[in-house]
């Protein structure tokens, strides 16, 4: 090993130093965003985040033990989310215990929009049968309004927050 390099770095055929200062300078130029986003651009680009991501993920709590899976809102009224479940899945149950959940929301470039709310069960027969009304796939897969296992929650958002990607920095968002 004329060359100073440690077998694995040999195999890589670079320094690992050349890799760490590379890293470092790329990263620098990506993390930190100059300038950061006003406060209007931010709600701006969040917004465009949920617009783009059909499936984010949804955190619960169950007892002690968190929990996310992707769910697909029905309706989105800004930072206000409508997500659909049924009676008979763990999701309700975990909701039913503790209402507090997030939504994360991501672009293909990494950008993010994370949404702390709470979930609050909507039995407006109005404000079903719009949502019913405007989602085939619930009439598809439920197919009655009336059908017991149809849940329907609102995601009422208190805290809203957007990151662009890789930047490691949230910026707050308002909710208004």
């Amino acid at each position: 090993m004329a060359s100073g390099l440690k077998p694995f770095e040999m195999r890589l055929g670079i320094e690992t130093s050349i890799i760490s200062r590379t890293t470092s300078v790329c990263c620098k130029a990506i993390m930190k965003p100059d300038p950061p986003p006003t406060p209007e651009e931010a709600r701006r680009l969040a917004l465009a985040v949920i617009a783009s991501d059909p499936f984010p993920q949804l955190a619960t709590v169950d007892g002690d033990q968190p929990r996310v899976r992707p769910v697909s809102p029905v309706r989105t009224d800004g930072f206000t989310i409508y997500v659909a479940s049924m009676r008979s899945s763990g999701k309700t149950g975990e909701i039913d215990r503790n209402r507090k959940v997030e939504l994360c929301y991501l672009t293909q470039d990494h950008d993010q929009v994370r949404i702390t709310g709470v979930a609050r069960l909507i039995t407006d027969p109005e404000l079903r049968r719009q949502i019913w009304d405007a989602n085939p796939l619930l009439r598809t897969y439920l197919k009655t309004i009336d059908n017991p296992e149809f849940m329907l929650y609102c995601i009422e958002p208190r805290h809203v927050r957007y990151m662009r990607e890789w930047a490691l920095e949230y910026h707050e968002v308002s909710i208004e």
